[in-house]
């Protein structure tokens, strides 16, 4: 007779031990199961948080790309109304950030969560990175919730798109570091390009002429290898030096428009800016950049220690109005008169920004003895000396020596006084004078 253990094959022992092996392995399989199910609750949460910096940050650099061209405009007219296509950069940020919020919102993810920052902090700026950072509630299969902590981030840029043509989107080693637009597969800043469109749209209709750019925008060591070739300052400045570093000049061409633009190009705010060179226009309408003097500040904390409190909001409400560097005339003023309203020169320069007569005149100042009128006044003349010569130092020399005699050489001609003063200046700037469109959005990382 065979045992009943015998029939199944297997003792008592044997069939308790393999039980035991079974539920360990059930509870194996188990245990690997609720990883996984975590593992990949996890990985959702983590998508969903890269998905939001993703487009939370292309919301923003879209709304930059629009709002880009603004920052170049000038804030007031020249009535002296203010510019409503004028965009100051505390606006630009603003406005971005405000869509990165949105983009956040719409994928689920509360506006506190997200930080947005700005890269590069340049006068316009062109990146824009967002970092998410979520909490996650993992539900397990036992009804038991975990609480884990996820991150993600994105770079979304406006750049033009050059890539395909060898080109570089973006200005460095120069005086401006933005965006460039091409034209004539010349590099230029983005607003330049657009006044460019409307030049050669006239000149094409007026005079039967095709423009051509035989140079834009060139960097410090491009500009070096080309004055190490022709190493003569009158035909080549060198590097540091060129106006062609901050983007805003053109060498144009062909020859049979020079007289045509010599009387039309002021139309479109482009002057020629030396005598002995019709082919050199550079763009007045505001560089956009404080390393040429521009950029007014009404906040306080923009002008120097020494400038008297009396005077403090009178400078920044010029500085504001026409757009020039508040510290820029505050230094000036120090130089001129020390902040004496009632000064008066030998040579018959008169109040705090020390105006000559003629020149009072010329800008509609009738007292200049009258410290506020007088400041707006300096500020209205420094804006028009920067933007014909797009220099802080030659703006200044032209102010003490005349526009003329600036003109004649674009330099600060051989007067020592002339010399003098606009080295006081730069000096109390602490050198800051001496620093001389198609976009895409992409994400960068």
């Amino acid at each position: 007779m065979v045992s009943r253990a015998s029939r199944t094959g297997c003792h008592s022992g044997e069939c308790g031990q393999s039980a035991l092996l079974m539920l360990g392995v059930l509870a194996a399989v188990l245990a690997g199961g609720l990883v996984l199910f975590g593992f990949g609750q996890a990985l959702g949460a983590r998508s969903h948080a890269q998905r939001a910096a993703d487009l939370s940050a292309i919301s923003a650099a879209q709304v930059m790309r629009r709002s880009f061209p603004r920052l170049f405009e000038p804030p007031f007219l020249e009535t002296g109304l203010p510019n409503p296509h004028h965009l100051s950069k505390a606006a630009y940020l603003s406005l971005a950030r405000d869509a990165a919020r949105r983009g956040a919102r719409r994928n689920g993810v509360e506006p506190a969560r997200i930080a947005i920052d700005f890269p590069g902090g340049a006068f316009a700026p062109t990146r824009v990175t967002v970092a998410v950072r979520e909490a996650a509630n993992l539900s397990l299969p036992d009804e038991r919730r975990h609480r884990i902590d996820v991150s993600a981030r994105a770079t979304a840029e406006i750049a033009v798109d050059a890539s395909g043509l060898g080109m570089p989107g973006q200005a460095s080693g120069g005086g401006y570091d933005g965006p460039l637009a091409y034209r004539r597969g010349k590099p230029m800043r983005p607003d330049v390009a657009v006044a460019f469109d409307r030049l050669a749209a006239a000149a094409r209709a007026e005079a039967g002429l095709t423009l051509l750019v035989t140079s834009g925008y060139r960097s410090d060591a491009e500009q070096a290898r080309l004055f190490a070739a022709h190493p003569d300052p009158k035909w080549v400045a060198p590097p540091g030096h060129s106006l062609h570093r901050y983007g805003t000049e053109l060498d144009l061409g062909p020859p049979a428009a020079y007289g045509w633009l010599a009387a039309n190009a002021g139309r479109f705010h482009f002057v020629k800016r030396y005598s002995w060179e019709p082919w050199h226009f550079g763009y007045t309408l505001n560089p956009g950049s404080t390393s040429v003097g521009f950029g007014g500040e009404r906040a306080g904390g923009a002008l120097p220690t020494f400038v008297p409190a009396a005077y403090r909001e009178p400078i920044a409400a010029a500085a504001q109005r026409w757009n020039v560097g508040a510290a820029l005339l505050a230094a000036q003023l120090y130089v001129e008169s020390g902040f004496d309203p009632l000064a008066r020169s030998p040579a018959g320069a008169e109040g705090i920004a020390q105006f000559m007569p003629g020149t009072a005149a010329a800008l509609g100042l009738t007292n200049p003895f009258d410290a506020p009128a007088a400041i707006d006044a300096q500020a209205h003349l420094m804006r028009d000396l920067l933007r014909r010569f797009a220099s802080v130092p030659l703006a200044l020399a032209a102010y003490n020596a005349g526009s003329g005699s600036v003109a004649t050489c674009m330099c600060i001609p051989p007067y020592p006084e002339t010399q003098g003063y606009v080295a006081k200046i730069l000096g109390l700037l602490g050198g800051a004078g001496d620093m001389m469109a198609t976009f895409e959005v992409r994400l960068v990382n």
